[in-house]
């Protein structure tokens, strides 16, 4: 492969801290590489060095002759003075631009929805950096630096620039460089992984899945790396092993050697433990939402806007569910309508007499009153100890040990809050708001401002949290980790996915490519589903629709199981026992049936 840019023994010191000493790497065609590590350590500063943004105090970059290279940073660089067209395509005559195939595809993929012709001001984070990623994209540039690309997206702008990177480029061509705490993407776009940690950068082979085994090979072997981060990666690979099929066809490493990593390695989540405790905790109520809709008064004075059509939706307790939807779909209002922030205009909320629902915003308000105190002063405020836990797991942390389990060292409880990273600020957060211990927790994107070390500290502390968990995040990987079932808002409806965030996706993609309204769907499209006869097509549908039946009776036998167990002696244990193993038994086959439907519907397309 040919060399494209290389870095030589760089050297890059701020006045209280070496960020890099002695770096020595190259980019060569074909390479797709995703830059990760903790916050602070240098990922981006990197970034901006190979890009020639930072020059090194020593050491050298250098770019072959010929070579273009593309940047996309993290902060916004719009210029406001100019429209979408302008900011996209430059000063391009239309015919010229409109018939580039890759600037139609670009365009249509990530600007659909934001006026063309309309000014760049005024628009919102997530459509600026639509703006941004566009206009970088219609370029030809040989390299591409991305810092934060998925930062304001949702989960299906990120799932189209994964696609469009990997056809991008033909094989062994072009290079690709990514900073992103977004899991998902690295393990989807990344072929090679650079780990920056301690002056240094370490390169693995492999997206972020195969970085997690050499790095848990790498921890196994090396005295000097703490336990506790071996542990969160082995828990982390263990997640993604035991992952959707597609996930554990992933990776690109040795299937024994992984099964050999985590035999010992117990399920990420104790389900049935876990639900027991929540149900003693809240009862058999938590938040029945029936016939319930939401409509908001139009602003020029027509007809209201029905941003949630009428539904029913009653959560059960230990209830781990992730929301999806495009921006202003109505996730915010479905999570008002659970909080009691947002009233419905039709219907009504029902709620359980136990019910304390805490939710982590996008906001930092819980800080606002915190800002000029040091840490220890914020939690020497709360309580003394946070039970976490279930049964035999059952643990009793310190407000000090929790803050160390989230990353702080014992020199930053002495910082004030208004000089903590953001990531620090998000971590202190969440921590405020455990310690209130609610027993509904709602998380409104979580994962911003924290690097995959601390998501998956995240992660590890949600996973013996005894709760009900509502979750919305455009963090495809952690929204997958973290809760058990979704649910997407479509039209302003809300529906099931059995099929998680694939489906979703497939339904946003038949959504979009639907016929106008008026034009017969058999003329849309054709009449038979490809790779299918008609006979085994009539058979795949009827499948599919008892399918949906038996989904449908098992979810309400497993409510009505989890309600009888609320109701039973607690001191049964055999009782409850037995109710528990049932539980697991329908839960089981649940799943099975949810796998096979997964199956015919990529099928039937």
């Amino acid at each position: 492969m040919a060399h494209l840019l290389g870095a030589e023994a760089l050297h890059l010191e701020f006045p209280t801290k070496v960020v890099f000493d002695g770096v020595s790497l190259g980019i060569d065609e074909g390479d797709r590489i995703g830059i990760v590590g903790r916050n602070g350590d240098g990922k981006s500063t990197l970034m901006a060095m190979l890009a020639g943004r930072i020059a090194p105090d020593a050491g050298r970059v250098t770019v072959r002759g010929g070579v273009r290279v593309g940047v996309l940073d993290q902060a916004d660089t719009l210029d406001d003075s100019l429209t979408v067209a302008q900011s996209v395509v430059g000063d391009r005559a239309e015919h010229e631009w409109a018939g580039d195939g890759r600037t139609r595809d670009v365009i249509a993929g990530l600007l659909a929805g934001i006026p063309w012709d309309g000014p760049v001001t005024g628009l919102s984070g997530g459509q600026r950096r639509r703006v941004a990623l566009a206009a970088l994209l219609t370029g030809d540039d040989d390299v591409i630096f991305l810092d934060e690309p998925t930062n304001h997206l949702d989960v299906e702008a990120i799932a189209w620039l994964a696609a469009h990177l990997k056809r991008r480029w033909a094989t062994g061509t072009g290079a690709l460089l990514v900073v992103t705490h977004d899991r998902w993407f690295l393990d989807e776009v990344c072929t090679k992984t650079w780990e920056v940690h301690d002056r240094i950068v370490e390169p693995f082979d492999g997206g972020y899945a195969a970085y997690i085994l050499q790095r848990v090979e790498r921890d196994r072997q090396s005295a000097v790396i703490e336990a506790r981060r071996q542990n969160l990666a082995r828990k982390e690979l263990a997640w993604l092993r035991r992952g959707a099929p597609a996930r554990t066809s992933k990776p690109k490493f040795r299937i024994d050697a992984a099964n050999a990593l985590i035999e010992d390695v117990p399920e990420i989540r104790d389900k049935t433990e876990l639900q027991s405790l929540a149900v003693s905790r809240l009862g058999k109520d938590v938040v029945d939402l029936l016939d319930t809709a939401v409509s908001y008064p139009s602003p020029d004075g027509g007809p209201a806007r029905e941003v949630l059509h009428p539904f029913e939706w009653r959560i059960a307790p230990g209830e781990r569910t992730g929301i999806l939807g495009v921006n202003g779909a109505g996730k915010s209002t479905l999570l008002g309508l659970v909080s009691g922030e947002v009233s419905p205009t039709a219907g009504r909320v029902k709620r359980g007499k136990t019910v304390r629902v805490a939710t982590l915003t996008q906001r930092l308000d819980e800080l606002d009153e915190h800002l000029d105190d040091p840490v220890r002063v914020v939690i020497a405020q709360l309580r003394t100890t946070y039970s976490f836990g279930a049964g035999s797991k059952a643990q009793e942390l310190t407000p000090g040990q929790l803050l160390e389990r989230m990353g702080f060292s014992s020199a930053q409880l002495s910082t004030p809050v208004k000089d903590l990273s953001g990531g620090q600020k998000r971590r202190l957060q969440l921590l405020l708001i455990l310690l209130e211990q609610p027993n509904v927790l709602i998380l409104d994107e979580p994962t911003n401002d924290l690097d995959t070390d601390m998501l998956a500290a995240m992660e590890d502390l949600l996973d013996s949290w005894p709760g009900t968990l509502l979750v919305v995040s455009h963090d495809r990987y952690f929204l997958e980790r973290v809760t058990d079932q979704q649910y997407a808002i479509l039209g302003g409806h809300l529906r099931h996915l059995p099929g998680g965030v694939d489906e979703y996706l497939r339904l946003r993609e038949r959504e979009r490519n639907a016929p106008p309204a008026g034009v017969p769907a058999a003329s849309a499209s054709s009449s038979t589903t490809p790779g299918l006869s008609g006979a085994e097509l009539r058979n795949a549908q009827k499948e599919v629709a008892a399918l949906e039946r038996r989904l449908e009776k098992l979810e309400k036998q497993i409510a009505a199981a989890k309600t009888a167990l609320a109701d039973r002696d607690q001191a049964d244990y055999v009782g409850i026992g037995a109710e528990m193993t049932r539980i697991s038994t329908l839960e089981s086959e649940r799943d099975e049936v949810e796998e096979r439907w997964f199956v015919l519907t990529e099928q039937l397309g």
